[in-house]
């Protein structure tokens, strides 16, 4: 293993981060966390040579402003391992998008990963996982990171993914707020879009800063944050037939 690990993580609802504390405990005695939800976060005091840096695919990309993130990050031809983390469905060009990030901050893609979380939207998509075959399997990943950086191989690594990347996903509505809500700000300081205000008493929230991330339906206290119920029935009627479906996990070294 390695000393130390920094970790950097846009993980709205948690499985991006849960999937990646996986692969760092295998990879690391030490991690050092970096919330890239954080608009203003701060690179850790770590010096380590190996970073970890995973993000969440939504509609095939990873969010535009955790690339725009990723990008500000100082590589400094630092050793990276990249995460693509997704809702069973398909990473299409996020992991691509990912490592394109990653690289133009200056860090040397030496693994990536294209790994299932539950679905954000749809929980029963995908329920459960991280599991503990995709723990195993995490795992064996970071033991074939840590041989390879033993061997001092210096391949490339190569992912699937096209370029122009495809159209990133349409944001059409927004989670609402129930009559629970009790004004709290949990979701105004949480949403990493900076996308919810309180006006006249009530939230507002800007549809053109949106990502959709789901992120304040997951934070709030009070479960008053939801998606609009159409909207909800509609994305479960279109991934109900991912329920049953297991899909695997990619590793590319």
């Amino acid at each position: 293993m390695v000393k130390e690990t920094e970790f950097y993580y846009f993980s709205p609802t948690g499985g991006t981060k849960k999937t990646g504390e996986i692969l760092c405990r295998g990879l690391s005695e030490k991690i050092y966390y970096n919330d890239l939800m954080k608009k203003t976060a701060e690179e850790s005091p770590c010096c380590s040579d190996l970073a970890v840096i995973a993000a969440p695919v939504f509609g095939g990309r990873i969010p535009s402003i955790a690339a725009e993130r990723i990008k500000t990050l100082k590589g400094s031809g630092r050793k990276a391992v990249t995460l693509a983390v997704y809702g069973n469905r398909a990473y299409e060009d996020g992991l691509l998008e990912l490592n394109q990030a990653a690289e133009a901050a200056g860090f040397e893609i030496i693994a990536s990963g294209a790994f299932i979380a539950r679905h954000s939207m749809a929980p029963e998509v995908a329920k459960g996982r991280p599991d503990n075959k995709d723990e195993q399997e995490l795992l064996l990943f970071a033991e074939k990171i840590l041989s390879k950086l033993e061997r001092n191989d210096n391949s490339k690594v190569v992912v699937p993914g096209n370029q122009p990347y495809k159209s990133p996903m349409t944001v059409s509505v927004t989670p609402i707020s129930l009559p629970d809500c009790v004004l709290c700000k949990t979701c105004v300081s949480a949403c990493p879009a900076e996308a919810i205000t309180i006006e006249d008493h009530s939230l507002k929230t800007d549809l053109s800063k949106c990502i959709l991330c789901v992120r304040c339906t997951a934070v709030c206290p009070k479960h008053a944050r939801v998606l609009p119920e159409p909207f909800r029935k509609a994305t479960q009627q279109k991934l109900e037939k991912l329920v049953s479906v297991r899909t695997e996990n990619e590793t590319f070294l």
